[in-house]
């Protein structure tokens, strides 16, 4: 069985474009679940060590990204790309450069739009210098 995804918009949705669908319909396919990825190489050790992160993107832009990146690798793994996303939470430390983060998300999704969760936090477990993690669904 091939695999559908179809973006659901609501009956009475005004037409503009926005980055995200409301709702996935997924049809045929396998699930993968992404693990949170951030700008930090994904491969580090526990109990982390400070020294490893000390190459990290220090604006919004760069370290989305790297996260974006790092998504990819584990999509590349799985034989799936951007299009095949179809839910995906982001966690950011500071919404107020969620601008820059949005510009980055749209060269890689371009006109994919999985349904998204956005949630400004205190911080990230990987490293105080972190400013976004993602976590993906995928359908293949």
């Amino acid at each position: 069985m091939s695999k559908i995804i179809e973006h659901i918009h609501w009956p009475d949705a005004p037409d503009m474009w926005m980055p995200y669908a409301p709702a996935i319909k997924v049809t045929g396919g396998t699930h993968v679940h992404l693990a949170g990825v951030t700008a930090a190489p994904v491969y580090h050790h526990h109990p982390h060590r400070p020294e490893e992160f000390d190459n990290l993107p220090i604006d919004m832009r760069g370290q989305t990204r790297a996260a974006l990146e790092n998504l990819k690798k584990g999509l590349d793994a799985v034989g799936a790309t951007f299009e095949d996303i179809v839910t995906a939470s982001r966690y950011v430390t500071d919404l107020s450069d969620q601008d820059a983060m949005n510009e980055v998300w749209a060269e890689y999704f371009g006109d994919a739009k999985p349904a998204t969760t956005t949630v400004q936090i205190v911080q990230l477990a990987t490293d105080t210098r972190c400013m976004i993690e993602i976590n993906a669904i995928a359908v293949v």
